[in-house]
Formats: C-alpha cells, sequence, structure tokens
C-alpha cells in the first residue's frame, strides 16, 4: 500500500519557520501549487509580507503567529488551522536557529537555544499535529533536518546536534506513525544560499543552492514515496559516506574540505562555517 501524500484538496499545509529562507520559498511554491498554506513565525509582519506576494496564486497563505519554542502557542495554532480553516494534512516542520559554537570561547545561550528551537520547538509541534492526524486517520509530516546531522563539523557542536537528534526522531517515530496512517519523511538539506552563507569563503560553498532551488527539490521530494529528502544529491551523499569512515580519515577529510585547520586563531571576527539555514 502506498504512503498517503497530501494533496490540495485533503486540507491545509502548515509550515513553521516559513518568515525567511526554505520555509518561505516552500510556502510560495505550495501555494503556487494550488496548496492553502498555514505559515507561522515570530516575525508577524515578515509573514504579512509573505501572504501578500502569494496573492493571485492558485493557493493561498494563512498567517498563523507563534514561537515553536512556546508549546501552548502551537497548540493554539493547530486548534486555529482545524477549526477555523480546515483539516491539518500536512504538517513541515521547518523552524530553526543555526548558531555558531567555538570552543575557544563557549556560550550556554548557543546550546540552550538550538536546543529550545530546533528541537523542542520539533517536539511542541508534532504532539498536537499527530494527535489531529491521529483523529483522522492520516497525515503527513515533514521534519527539517540538515545533512550536517550526518556527522560533526566545525563549530556545529548545538546546530548539528539537533540536526542528528532529529534524524534519530524521524526514524525512529517512522515505525509506529506508519501503523497510524501518518506518513512522516525527513528533509535534509545541504548549504542554502542565505545572507549568512554569502559571507562565507570555504570550499563548501560550491555546494550552495538558493532557497528557490531548495523548494522545488522539497516540493517534489514531498510527494515521492522516499523517506529521505536529501540536496544536493552528491553532496548529501558525499557526506553520508564521510560518515562511515574511521575517524583516523573522518577529521582529516572534514579539515581538507572545510578549510578550517588552515584557520588563523579567533580573534573579534569570528570565522563563519556555513550550515543550512532554514
Amino acid at each position: 500500500m502506498r504512503d498517503f501524500i497530501a494533496r490540495p484538496e485533503h486540507g491545509i499545509v502548515w509550515i513553521s519557520g516559513a518568515s525567511s529562507g526554505i520555509g518561505r520559498a516552500l510556502a510560495l511554491k505550495l501555494a503556487g501549487e494550488g496548496y492553502k498554506v498555514a505559515v507561522t513565525a515570530r516575525s508577524h509582519e515578515k509573514l504579512v509580507e509573505l501572504q501578500a506576494e502569494a496573492r493571485g496564486l492558485s493557493g493561498s497563505i494563512i498567517v498563523l503567529d507563534g514561537d515553536v519554542s512556546d508549546a501552548e502557542d502551537m497548540e493554539h495554532v493547530l486548534a486555529s488551522i482545524e477549526y477555523e480553516h480546515g483539516t491539518l494534512a500536512m504538517a513541515i516542520l521547518n523552524a530553526g536557529v543555526n548558531l555558531p559554537v567555538y570552543a575557544e570561547d563557549l556560550d550556554r545561550a548557543a546550546f540552550e537555544k538550538s536546543f529550545a528551537v530546533n528541537l523542542s520547538g520539533v517536539v511542541n509541534c508534532l504532539l498536537p499535529a499527530i494527535r489531529h492526524m491521529k483523529a483522522k486517520g492520516q497525515g503527513q509530516i515533514a521534519i527539517v533536518s540538515s545533512v550536517t546531522g550526518y556527522g560533526g563539523l566545525p563549530t556545529g557542536a548545538a546546530y548539528g546536534a539537533t540536526k542528528a537528534a532529529l534524524i534519530n526522531m524521524a526514524e525512529s517515530l517512522k515505525f509506529d506513525l506508519d501503523k497510524m496512517g501518518i506518513r512522516i519523511q525527513l528533509i535534509s538539506p545541504g548549504f542554502v544560499d542565505t545572507p549568512t552563507m554569502g559571507k562565507s569563503a570555504l570550499p563548501m560553498r560550491a555546494a550552495l543552492i538558493s532557497s528557490e532551488k531548495a523548494a522545488c527539490q522539497i516540493a517534489a521530494g514531498l510527494k515521492s514515496q522516499a523517506f529521505e529528502i536529501a540536496f544536493p544529491r552528491r553532496f548529501a551523499t558525499m557526506l553520508k559516506l564521510a560518515r562511515l569512515l574511521p575517524y583516523g580519515a573522518y577529521f582529516p577529510l572534514m579539515n581538507h574540505l572545510t578549510g578550517w585547520r588552515q584557520r588563523p586563531p579567533l580573534d573579534d571576527h569570528h570565522p563563519v562555517m556555513p550550515h543550512p539555514a532554514e
């Protein structure tokens, strides 16, 4: 039996972290395909601008403000979707922050915020989404992780740790959700071109793709039977295979690919290690 694939007639698509980056581009892409898309983020102004940009598309944008790190906020968002706008057919849990961590200057706040948004934020969305989908016996959930979750990279001690946890979370939930008629997918983007990424001169910049291209890859993957949507495919496969290497080979390879070992000691201008931005 084929897994459930949400179509516009099935109900609402909910995207968290939709005020910028991948989330914003994906909201416009799906609205252009006829979906009714509920968007959530803390920035009301950016969501309203997104809604205005979607006017004239075959679908539409619904603005539902909220902070994913606040569980009560997410309960209210799901209640609004179900009781004011229609059935929740698909949830794309995309909200996240990318806070670089440097061992020479460790900051507890970077870890706490990363865990609160990237990890607990997904849980806060998952619980009400699964509850609503379970009642209807069908639904589709996509969790946005990252290729950085495959293995440790420079400055990724907080960000990468949350993304690795999301990979394990999606894999583990699949066993039970399959029996409930709820389809879960894992989205693992490579490095997406954003203003922050534009500051990096690392060799990995060659793997950059635009938010719009990322949205196209995700939209196609959501309609496929694949569990993981990983892109760019060659780059994602390289990082996944690299993780199978013994540590004696893995760390020199990552140093070479990122150019990290050749960087001078930290000063007032910290080097930027690219990570995907939601």
